[in-house]
C-alpha cells in the first residue's frame, strides 16, 4: 500500500494519515480519477451500444 500511495499520489501513507491538507489533496485527486474513469466507461458504453 505504501508503494501504491507513493507512486500514485507522491506521499507515503504515514504522511497521508497525519496531515489533513495532504489527505484532502489525495482524496480530491481520487475523486477526479474516479469521475474520469466513469466518463470513460460511459463513453465506451455509448460507442458499443450505438
Amino acid at each position: 500500500m505504501e508503494k501504491a500511495m507513493h507512486g500514485a499520489y507522491g506521499v507515503g501513507y504515514e504522511t497521508y494519515s497525519r496531515k489533513q491538507d495532504v489527505r484532502m489533496r489525495v482524496e480530491q485527486k481520487r475523486e477526479e480519477d474516479y469521475l474520469k474513469s466513469q466518463r470513460m466507461v460511459a463513453d465506451l458504453d455509448r460507442k458499443v451500444h450505438s
